[in-house]
């Protein structure tokens, strides 16, 4: 003879509340697979890799900061303040921009 105490069933409420809990988990567990599957797809691969020249020469004295490549070129920021603005296919100089301050 087993003298346990039969569960208590729970109030209407807390399983209510214990189904909304549950299906926020569930939601929030795809919403995360979602995002992550979308990071995945768009993120862009080696085949689109835009083309760089295999060295940019920089005018006397100048050295570089920053360097930043668009669709057809590659600019340089200099330490002098200038934007030297490059062919990325060939390495010859575009444009130069001047700073001021």
């Amino acid at each position: 003879m087993d003298d346990k105490p039969e569960p208590e069933a729970l109030p209407p409420d807390l399983k209510l509340l214990r189904m909304l809990v549950t299906l926020l988990m569930v939601t929030m567990i795809a919403g995360f697979l979602v995002i992550v599957a979308l990071f995945v797809i768009r993120m862009p691969g080696q085949s689109g890799a835009l083309p760089l020249p295999e060295a940019l020469t920089l005018p006397d004295g100048a050295k570089a900061e920053a360097v930043t490549r668009g669709r057809d070129w590659v600019a340089v920021v200099t330490e002098d303040d200038r934007i030297l603005i490059y062919d990325a296919a060939t390495g010859a100089l575009r444009q130069t921009v001047e700073i001021r301050h």
